[in-house]
Order: C-alpha cells, then structure tokens, then sequence
C-alpha cells in the first residue's frame, strides 16, 4: 500500500478514535468497543429517521470510518422510518445491548448528540433537529440562553 494512502487511513483511525475517546468520556466509560456500539446504535437509529438527502449531509460530516459503520445495512427505500416516538427510538437503541449490559439508552442518545454537537457543523445539527419530532429534538443539548436575553427577557421573539 502506498504512502498516501496509509496516511488516509491512519487519518480516519485517529478521529475516530477521538471520537469514541470523547463518546467514553462523556458516559464515563473505559471499554472503547462498547462506545463504538453505542455510537453506531445511535447513529443507525437517527439515520433511519432522517431523509436520505438528511442522511447523506450527516454522513459527510463524518469522519471516514465512522461514515462507514453509520452506512453499515442502510436500505435507503423507505426512509425516515413512518415511527417517530422516543419510547421507538429508545428501545431501538437498546436493542443494540444486551439487557444485563445495564445500559440505559436515553443516556446513550443524549450523548451521541452531544458529540455530534462537539464534532459537527452547527448548521448541520440544526437541519438533523429540524428533522426530528420534538419530543426527540428534547435529548439534544439546550442551546444556552444568550447573556442579551438574560439582561432584556422582553427582546425574547416566539414564532410557535
């Protein structure tokens, strides 16, 4: 293999790598197999929820290998699933563990999201929210509320 190529993959390995880090640190883990399953339920779960036009902007955030693992099994036909509640998202999620593993999944997809926010444009999280039911948008991270906001509430605008 040349030069340039391993270089390419040595590339992918070290982010995704800082990825899963990132992932264990956040859910205080220390077995780094566990993140990725963890990352790649998540990951299938939203994937499935999106469109594929969605999708495909996601994935091309992703670094290369974990890009690889989101595409893993995907069908394309049908998609975003018609099942769009929490309790289906959860439970999808946790299929991915065995239930003497001791996971709970809502704590798993909020810390996916909050890597996606960390290592994604914020742009593109905003577009994968906007896809998502509201009860789903509610496990992303809040926004924090703009010192400006705190000073003067009345400039606070609703459009709901």
């Amino acid at each position: 293999m040349n030069h340039a190529v391993n270089r390419v993959f040595a590339k992918t390995l070290d982010k995704t790598h800082i990825w899963l880090t990132d992932l264990m640190r956040e859910l205080d883990w220390s077995n780094e197999h566990r993140a990725y399953i963890a990352l790649k339920a998540v990951l299938h779960t939203l994937r499935d929820r999106l469109t594929v036009e969605e999708a495909a902007q996601l994935a091309a955030q992703l670094p290369m290998l974990v890009r690889g693992f989101y595409y893993e099994g995907w069908h394309a036909a049908g998609k975003p699933l018609k099942q769009r509640h929490l309790e289906g998202f959860l439970f999808e999620v946790q299929t991915y563990f065995n239930p003497a593993d001791g996971v709970v999944a809502e704590e798993l997809v909020r810390a996916v999201f909050a890597l996606l926010e960390r290592h994604i444009s914020k742009g593109e999280v905003d577009q994968v929210k906007r896809m998502l039911p509201a009860e789903l948008r509610r496990l992303w991270r809040q926004e924090p509320e703009s010192p400006r906001l705190r000073k003067y509430p009345a400039a606070r605008v609703s459009f709901e």
